[in-house]
């Protein structure tokens, strides 16, 4: 290495000479005057540590100081590229937890926005102006879908475990089979959530097979719930047995101990609508007609609806949550609630399958065949790419029908200069960013879950690559 540290350090800029540059002052009205002025900070600190370090010279400075321009232009890009923004979901994961779960209908989109563009009725009665419930329809609502006798909603499910433990057996015993002390996505587990509500652990049963032996031995002076969970993302299988939802209501009653059952991702087939075909998940009417006396179940997964904790049952039990403070720290918003409440609205109107995830999900074969073959088309047709169509398996998703492969179609592209990650990693840089999957080297496109004018979208994406910077 050439000359070191002092002369080095002497051709590093002041933070006004760097922002004076030409490449760096193009982005003046991209980001804030103060965010700049951090970026370049950050660059030239950076370049300051190299020297020290002894790892730049006076030529390495100068070479580093040329890529100063690209290396603001690298932070102002992914600065603008972060957050919440749309993209297009080309994986076939229909209820896509990275992607948002479950798109919502037109008419609920437009019924969040005008909820979050002014003022709505929320907190009050529109003929007495007196005070009330904020989710008072909904409540009705969901009575009416699902035949229970109330209906409470508070911000996703596992704060609707949360808020049902914490109510029914804080400081006391929460019952549950072996077979079901599940963990879910993000380190979310069973056991985890109960010691944070305050309520002891019991597990009975083994690992595959619980009894409701098991479940009446274990009850105690101290048992404050009996609790059943869908294992949503697992699948157990050869020698098995459960305690039916039934069986444990039953016992429940017969004890004076509260029952509970997580159902998780919520499936509801409304009469005159496509079955969804997903027996692998419970049916919420059956869930509430066994007796148990709270069901608890996702909004955004196979109901379709905005990210909610739907919790439905008994008129006692569902009053003993909402009487509970920590229902205040868990509830809804404004938006949420307009959203619910339309989704929910659009199920007994008989326009369930409207619903997009769900019309994904029941997605007749010769649709998603003719989308593959329109892609595949297109991309072949691009100089540098080929493009073949393929049998494939689309996933529900968010663990909802664990084990469950949907029959699909996908677009297996290859490109002649690019690797298949690198492929991806270009498209998600993209405009918008489009999410595909990668096997054997192949990019792989599954149009199931493309919502209209995704398809137009995916191909301009792919036209637009020449244009996209190496990530």
């Amino acid at each position: 290495m050439g000359t070191r540290a002092p002369s080095a350090f002497r051709l590093l800029p002041s933070v006004e000479q760097a922002l004076g540059r030409e490449d760096v002052r193009a982005h003046a009205g991209a980001v804030s005057r103060e965010l700049l002025v951090r970026f370049v900070q950050e660059r030239l600190e950076l370049l300051r540590a190299q020297i020290g370090a002894g790892e730049l010279d006076e030529e390495g400075t100068r070479e580093a100081l040329v890529g100063l321009g690209a290396a603001v232009t690298a932070r102002v890009t992914a600065e603008r590229k972060s957050g919440v923004l749309p993209a297009i979901n080309a994986t076939g994961v229909v209820l896509h937890t990275g992607l948002g779960r479950a798109p919502v209908h037109p008419e609920v989109a437009r019924a969040m926005a005008a909820a979050a563009g002014g003022y709505c009725i929320l907190e009050v009665d529109r003929l007495t102006g007196r005070r009330n419930q904020r989710d008072a329809r909904l409540s009705e609502l969901l009575r009416r879908l699902t035949g229970a006798e109330a209906a409470i909603a508070v911000n996703n499910n596992a704060a609707a475990v949360l808020l049902a433990l914490n109510t029914f057996a804080s400081g006391r015993e929460t019952i549950v089979s072996r077979g079901e002390l599940v963990e879910i996505g993000g380190s979310f587990r069973m056991p985890s959530v109960m010691e944070r509500a305050g309520t002891r652990l019991v597990e009975v049963g083994t690992t595959n097979r619980t009894r409701a032996g098991d479940f009446r031995a274990a009850v105690g002076e101290e048992t404050g719930l009996l609790l059943k969970v869908h294992t949503s993302n697992f699948k157990l299988v050869g020698f098995t047995e459960e305690v039916a939802a039934p069986d444990l209501a039953l016992l429940g009653a017969a004890l004076g101990v509260r029952s509970v059952y997580d159902v998780g991702s919520g499936r509801i087939e409304p009469e005159g609508a496509r079955p969804l075909g997903l027996s692998a998940d419970p049916l919420i009417g059956d869930a509430v007609a066994s007796g148990i006396d709270v069901v608890l179940f996702s909004g955004d997964k196979l109901l379709g609806a905005p990210q909610a904790g739907l919790v439905v049952g008994k008129r006692d039990a569902v009053a003993e949550m909402r009487a509970n403070p920590l229902y205040r720290a868990l509830r809804l918003d404004k938006v949420a609630l307009a959203g619910l409440e339309r989704t929910v609205a659009l199920y007994l109107e008989g326009r369930a399958d409207e619903i997009p995830s769900r019309a994904m999900l029941l997605a007749e074969p010769g649709r998603v065949r003719e989308d593959a073959e329109a892609i595949a088309r297109a991309l072949e047709a691009r100089d540098g790419l080929a493009a073949r169509v393929e049998a494939g398996a689309s996933q529900p998703g968010s663990g909802s029908a664990p084990g469950v492969l949907l029959d699909t179609r996908v677009v297996r592209v290859r490109h002649r200069k690019l690797s298949a990650e690198e492929l991806a990693a270009r498209l998600r840089a993209g405009e918008p960013p489009v999410f595909a999957r990668i096997h054997e080297d192949e990019l792989v496109l599954d149009p199931r879950a493309l919502l209209p004018g995704d398809r137009e979208r995916l191909l301009a994406a792919f036209a637009a690559l020449g244009s996209v910077p190496p990530s």
